[in-house]
């Protein structure tokens, strides 16, 4: 059984930083693709940034220069460092792994992690 972790969400005023943490632990034969999405009450989930296992990365518009997204293989860890965040970063923050395990090739969520930015 694969899980996915998150850890790391809080609360920050506007302009501040927070980096949130996705270790996934189980039996995962090939970890693929990892990112983070996000979702705000009332709309859709969208993607943030995603990172390939090679380590090219994927970032939304509105975090561009503002969100790096990095990964540790070793430790099977994604993580997102959330710099200059605004109002409007505040939401749910999922991760997303695209891996191989014990059942085969899929996709997996973890619980979500709430980002509040706010003064």
């Amino acid at each position: 059984q694969v899980q996915l972790v998150e850890s790391g969400g809080g609360l920050v005023q506007p302009g501040g930083s927070l980096r949130v943490s996705c270790a996934a632990s189980g039996s995962i034969f090939r970890m693929d693709a990892m990112g983070w999405y996000r979702q705000a009450p009332g709309k859709q989930r969208e993607l943030v940034a995603a990172i390939t296992s090679g380590g090219s990365t994927n970032y939304a518009d509105s975090v561009k220069g503002r969100f790096t997204i990095s990964r540790d293989n070793a430790k099977n860890t994604v993580y997102l460092q959330m710099n200059s965040l605004k109002p409007e970063d505040t939401a749910v923050y999922y991760c997303n792994a695209e891996l191989a395990g014990a059942l085969g090739f899929s996709d997996y969520w973890g619980q979500g992690t709430q980002v509040t930015v706010s003064s």
